[in-house]
């Protein structure tokens, strides 16, 4: 008997498998579909959930002009809201028309942001699933006020380039106000703008992360590499600073490396300038005794000045010091733009002028040359005859 084609083995592991006709490859995964009011069976919630938040008083005028703003945003999702002016807060609740459990985290993050000098317009934008927030907390990280204020400036920039460029590779609103920096973008935006934030207050420039995110967005864009490592090609920034002992190791390699360079080319090698210790006279004697601090407070006359006096005789030397620093750098800066001496072109009459004489004078030079030349002749042809 002739056998029938074979039965297709299938695995025991796909046997109750079934075609999906519906699933098709234009279908996005990861896609969040936003939560209906049919998306909640289990109807009204058995308890309230409330959220307050305080404000700071200079925020109280703007807050009082868009409450209505923010009322509205919150009305279709069955919020409610309240301003509290006499305690100075905010507060959300849910309430019976409420129907997305998760809604009022995101109206929390709202007054929160609200509260942080965030914009009513921008602020609202959280209540979408795709935004998220965080409030980065740069406050307590350095103790010296001058260098908060300082590195807390190099995360704006100038002009706020800085913060721009923040912005525009990480897809995020980043807001920075008092000792918070508000952000909002998606979840992998937050981790970055984080980072960048922490690090410059950590006395780390945000142009070193910068450029890794510039790098990173070229290198996503090349499909062969969505496999492999990327530490190849980003930046590798030295992490701490160098010791005196390795900084002098470093110069020592450098010029050794210069001097085998030009003992091959056949030059001296070049070294270190050693110091000429001068010798001391030896006397046995000891050294005079030197005036102490408060001797020399008498002598001036500081001693006897107030507090006061004292505090504001230092300001004046720092800034006499600072005054000339600047007008140093100033002076060194000015350099740039001196302009060179101009070299003007000679007419063509002065040229052949000057070339005429040059001519003149090669022609007398040759001549005295010749003469000098027929009375060495005739010297010698003397010379000869009398001997």
């Amino acid at each position: 008997m002739a056998e029938g084609p074979e039965a297709p083995v299938i695995n025991k592991n796909k046997r109750h498998r079934k075609e999906k006709p519906w699933d098709t490859d234009d279908i996005d995964q990861w896609k969040v579909e936003p939560f209906q009011q049919g998306d909640n069976a289990g109807g009204t919630f058995t308890e309230e959930s409330s959220f307050a938040t305080l404000f700071p008083k200079y925020r109280e005028q703007y807050l009082r002009e868009v409450w209505s703003a923010v009322t509205k945003a919150l009305e279709p999702h069955g919020v409610a809201c309240t301003l509290d002016l006499i305690h100075g807060s905010m507060s959300v609740r849910t309430t019976r028309k409420t129907f997305d459990p998760f809604i009022i985290l995101k109206a929390r993050d709202l007054i929160k942001l609200l509260a942080r000098g965030v914009a009513v317009g921008q602020a609202v934008k959280i209540l979408d699933d795709s935004v998220a927030c965080d409030i980065i907390k740069i406050g307590n990280i350095v103790r010296n006020k001058d260098r908060f204020v300082k590195r807390r400036q190099r995360i704006i920039g100038p002009d706020g380039s800085t913060l721009k460029a923040i912005e525009l590779l990480t897809q995020c609103y980043v807001l920075v106000q008092g000792s918070t920096v508000s952000v909002m973008g998606s979840y992998k935006g937050l981790k970055e703008v984080r980072r960048i934030i922490l690090d410059c207050m950590k006395n780390i420039h945000p142009i070193y992360r910068i450029k890794e995110l510039m790098i990173k967005r070229e290198l996503a864009k090349d499909p062969q590499l969505a496999t492999e490592s990327w530490d190849r090609f980003l930046p590798q920034f030295r992490k701490k600073h160098l010791t005196t002992s390795q900084k002098t190791g470093k110069k020592n390699e450098k010029l050794q490396e210069k001097n085998e360079a030009r003992k091959a080319a056949g030059l001296n090698p070049i070294g270190p300038t050693p110091k000429k210790s001068e010798k001391k006279v030896y006397t046995p004697f000891p050294p005079a005794q030197q005036p102490r601090k408060i001797d020399l407070q008498l002598e001036s006359g500081e001693y006897f000045l107030k507090a006061t006096e004292k505090k504001a005789r230092k300001d004046k030397q720092i800034k006499d010091k600072q005054e000339e620093v600047t007008a140093e750098r100033r002076a060194k800066r000015a350099e740039a733009f001196v302009a060179p001496a101009e070299t003007t072109a000679l007419p063509v009459e002065e040229k052949r002028r000057r070339k005429r004489e040059k001519e003149q004078e090669d022609d007398v030079d040759e001549k005295d040359e010749g003469d000098k030349s027929k009375r060495t002749k005739k010297k010698r042809k003397t010379e000869e005859g009398e001997s």
